[in-house]
């Protein structure tokens, strides 16, 4: 039997000619940018803010080294090929996958169509592991516009897995592969200090996840609670194994002056920073290396820590192709349906 899974992402621009157009797409969703205003008046200014923006972020992604644009859609691409190799091996069945994005290229408006909708042959993965209004619910919103029909709950559809216990399990084990440098190149975009951190045990590990706009929080949204969760369950794992660092949860990529989920990880960093501790960075919501991972971990925070007095630092990659993750995303889209 012919089998398909379509991981889902928010997306990112391939080149820097696709970043207006993934900017406008983002800002246009009204669950990514969720304001209290008129909605044709709110479109104008999702419009306008792409446009202004475009320019100012192009040299950013620029400096990442990709040709201008985000290596997330190639990654997922790479998760996708990986995953489908894995199922292959798992069942008797001929797997294949393909990528959507919700913003840019290749868009889920054009990559799925209305009688493509999750079932038992066609898996739909959003690559999300917390649920959150700008992200889960923004997907099925686009999803439910194509198919005629909200499919969050239907089988076939991969709801958000960061509070499974064994995603826990092998979020505990990427860090701890690193901590002791027993991570492979090969399943990474950019692997920094592969050889492992000396006196690992001991390290100031930051949790930064990406922030939300407290308005959400208050429109119900579950995200907070599911990322602190995590965090205690991760942590409860690394300490089973010596780990006996402090550990600090924060929130990045704040857009705008409304206030955002705190603490602010810049702040954060800033503190420890102060204090001359060796920090090492875990991205918690991501699960490929993109802009906030590379460029706003990797290189604006890690400067920031720096020259405010860390020791050292240390940047935790996202999964990539790592086996452990791969290999359970398989045994997610088997068991979704």
């Amino acid at each position: 039997m012919r089998r398909k899974i379509t991981l889902l992402n928010l997306g990112g621009p391939r080149t820097a000619l696709e970043i207006e157009t993934f900017l406008r797409d983002l800002f246009l969703d009204p669950y990514v940018f969720d304001l209290p205003l008129w909605e044709p008046l709110r479109q104008i200014l999702a419009k306008y803010i792409a446009k202004k923006r475009a320019p100012k972020v192009r040299s950013t992604y620029e400096s990442m080294g990709f040709g201008g644009g985000s290596p997330l859609v190639e990654e997922t691409i790479k998760q996708t090929a990986a995953v489908v190799k894995v199922l292959n091996e798992k069942t008797s069945d001929q797997w294949f996958g393909q990528v959507a994005m919700a913003c840019g290229y290749p868009n889920l408006k054009d990559v799925l169509k209305k009688d493509d909708g999750p079932g038992p042959n066609h898996i739909w993965v959003p690559l999300f592991p917390q649920y959150s209004r700008s992200t889960v619910l923004s997907v099925a919103k686009i999803a439910e516009s194509i198919i005629d029909k909200y499919p969050l709950n239907e089988k076939g559809w991969l709801r958000p897995f960061g509070l499974d216990p064994r995603f826990l399990d092998v979020s505990a084990s990427l860090i701890l592969d690193y901590f002791q440098g027993e991570l492979s190149e090969n399943h990474f975009l950019h692997l920094e200090n592969a050889k492992g951190i000396d006196d690992w045990k001991t390290v100031d590990l930051v949790f930064s996840a990406h922030g939300i706009p407290m308005r959400l929080v208050r429109k119900g949204d579950t995200y907070v609670n599911e990322i602190e969760t995590s965090v205690l369950e991760i942590t409860k794992r690394l300490r089973e194994k010596g780990f006996s660092g402090e550990i600090h949860l924060s929130y990045q990529s704040r857009v705008g002056p409304a206030k955002w989920t705190e603490p602010n990880t810049k702040i954060t960093l800033h503190e420890l920073g102060r204090q001359g501790r060796r920090i090492a960075v875990y991205p918690i919501s991501f699960v490929s290396d993109h802009l906030e991972t590379l460029e706003e971990i990797g290189v604006e925070l890690r400067d920031l820590a720096l020259k405010s007095g860390a020791a050292s630092y240390y940047r935790i990659p996202s999964f990539g192709t790592y086996p452990l993750f791969v290999d359970l995303l398989s045994d997610l889209i088997l068991e979704s349906v």
